[in-house]
């Protein structure tokens, strides 16, 4: 490649490494301090105090009536089905936990000594209703009817009816014997907050559709919930003074909103609200308040209803972030891919049906890595093709630049005659990979966030939706990582094999450069994205190999061909040779 050209991909590479990094930054913190948080948290609600002057809404609220203890016992109810389990409480009809059946808290298939993941809402208990004239949020209620998928809660206030649908669907029906006025919410419950593992649960992002458009918010991105907090990070690792900060803090989204959700990498817990009277939600973050600086905790939200009427029914989603689930509870945001989810929905369904016919996630993306250098293989041949052909003509260009080494303007003009005579493309080689990123960023959001590669082990890999992470006992930098290596490898050969037009010891030095780079940023990637980008460039490097030997045999056919010098050139342009 020429100097421009290799301007051209160093700028391409730095804008999809910008990417990548901002969309994992401080992961590894964040991971870390996961446990800890979900250890600290509160068992108390978190006190909501009101947001800053300059955002704060006054509302006309019913009187709440004493959330003291209920004089009547607590009765548990159970509600299960094949991939939920719900346990709900008399006291406020609310859902206390949810059990998601299929899915195990560490590795390994569920059993007695590996239980499955448990969203525990007792902080925020899941449809807890406030702001309902003289019924307190934990008022206690009669269990009328219960069978296996539904049950039916009655007081002198209200009636609420769960019905567990198939899947992971629980339908909420409220009626009240007097329609409530002015404003009313309805609990979405809470989760701590920070970067999830595997084995954990804690929100890091919440997201609201409103007027059919998605708006994601992070607890480390630049929210309104930071700015309220004098700038203190949202982040897992938490960050700033906590000196002169309330203890919770709460802000509203008011609008029409269709759906609402708590989410993490893999799970989310959902509202969707049919009512039309929907006011929007809130969220309130409550912190550590024993620490000296500020570290968020629990992140709870709830849906807003004004002058919701005498019956309202509200669905709830509680389970795993998979397309085609939430596709049917129109949430397909949920999944968050981004400016490029035109490119991510066909791959997460392509690589589905990969799995189906071989039951391997490891072999699915394998599968679909093929897929993608197949489509792309025309665009790459032409690439290589195109690089070849400048390497050929260096002598020329080299001949023009010794030629018009004092008149810029002449040699560009005479170096685009020549790629024009030669039939040469100089964007040939960048522009493929120019039209790739947005598929490498599909695939990126794609495999990071695929709660179908959650321990999903291949060869020595026992996680694809984590690094390797192999003799983490005693192997530096959380354990050795084979396939990051093995890319960078491979990397390195295929910038070997590449056709080169510029000076040899810069090819070396890229040769070094950018495998090391990528080395770096991958090492702590989802092994499922070492897989695809080694795997790819495998494929790379046979698709160079049969252009290179297809190139010998054409050129072992003999063949004369005269190359004018420039001058040559030039007098024939004019008219002047003989």
């Amino acid at each position: 490649m020429n100097k421009s050209e290799k301007l051209i991909c160093l700028v391409l590479g730095l804008v999809l490494a910008v990417y990548i990094f901002s969309s994992m930054r401080d992961a590894k913190k964040a991971r870390e301090s996961a446990a800890e948080q979900v250890a600290a948290a509160q068992t108390a609600a978190p006190v909501t105090l009101p947001a800053r002057p300059a955002e704060a809404k006054p509302v006309e609220t019913a009187p709440k009536a004493s959330v003291s203890v209920p004089n009547v016992p607590e009765k548990t109810v159970v509600l299960e089905n094949g991939e939920l389990k719900l346990v709900l409480s008399s006291w406020g009809a609310v859902v206390k936990n949810a059990t998601l059946k299929e899915y195990a808290r560490k590795r390994g298939a569920v059993s007695e000594s590996n239980p499955a993941l448990v969203f525990d809402y007792s902080s925020a208990p899941l449809g807890t209703l406030e702001g309902v004239a003289g019924l307190a949020p934990n008022a206690a209620y009669e269990v009328r009817t219960l069978t296996s998928n539904a049950v039916v809660f009655v007081n002198a206030a209200a009636t609420r009816t769960y019905t567990l649908q198939p899947g992971y669907r629980v339908e909420l029906e409220e009626t009240f014997r007097t329609a409530p006025a002015g404003r009313t919410t309805l609990s979405l419950g809470s989760m701590a907050m920070g970067a999830s593992k595997n084995d954990l649960l804690s929100v890091d992002s919440w997201a609201m559709d409103a007027k059919g458009g998605a708006v994601v918010h992070h607890d480390d991105d630049d929210s309104p919930l930071k700015s309220y907090l004098a700038g203190s990070s949202l982040g897992c690792s938490g960050g700033g003074n906590a000196a002169g900060l309330p203890a919770s803090t709460q802000i509203a989204y008011p609008g029409t909103q269709k759906w609402v959700a708590l989410k993490d990498r893999f799970f989310v817990t959902a509202l969707v609200a049919s009512s039309a009277t929907n006011s929007g939600f809130e969220a309130t973050v409550s912190r550590d308040t024993q620490a000296a600086t500020y570290r968020p905790e629990r992140l709870s939200a709830r849906a807003v209803f004004e002058n919701a009427g005498n019956s309202r029914t509200s669905t709830f989603y509680v389970g795993p972030k998979k397309q085609a689930l939430l596709w049917d509870m129109g949430m397909k945001d949920v999944m968050e891919f981004g400016m490029w989810r035109w490119v991510c929905y066909p791959l997460v369904w392509v690589l589905n049906v990969f799995n189906d016919w071989i039951p391997s996630y490891g072999v699915a993306v394998i599968l679909l890595t093929i897929l993608v250098r197949l489509l792309f293989w025309p665009l790459t041949h032409k690439s290589t093709v195109g690089m070849k052909k400048m390497q050929e003509i260096q002598p020329l260009m080299k001949e023009l630049q010794a030629k018009y080494k004092d008149n810029p303007k002449r040699l560009q003009q005479e170096t685009w005659q020549l790629y024009k005579e030669r039939k040469v493309n100089p964007m040939s080689s960048c522009l493929p990979m120019l039209v790739q990123i947005p598929v490498f960023i599909a695939l990126f959001n794609v495999l990071r966030a695929a709660v179908e590669l959650r321990y999903a082990g291949f060869l020595w890999i026992p996680d694809l939706s984590e690094p390797e992470g192999l003799f983490a006992s005693w192997f530096p930098f959380g354990g050795l990582n084979i396939l990051p290596i093995l890319m960078a490898a491979t990397m390195a050969l295929q910038s070997a094999l590449t056709p080169s037009t510029g000076d040899k010891s810069q090819q070396r030095m890229m040769m070094v450069i950018m495998p090391v780079m990528m080395l770096v940023m991958f090492y702590s990637f989802p092994s499922a994205l070492s897989l695809y980008w080694t795997v790819s460039q495998i494929l790379s490097i046979v698709q160079m190999w049969l252009i290179r030997r297809a190139s010998e045999k054409a050129a072992v056919r003999p063949s004369v061909e005269v190359i004018d010098p420039p001058q040559t050139r030039q007098m024939r342009r004019h008219g002047k040779a003989e």
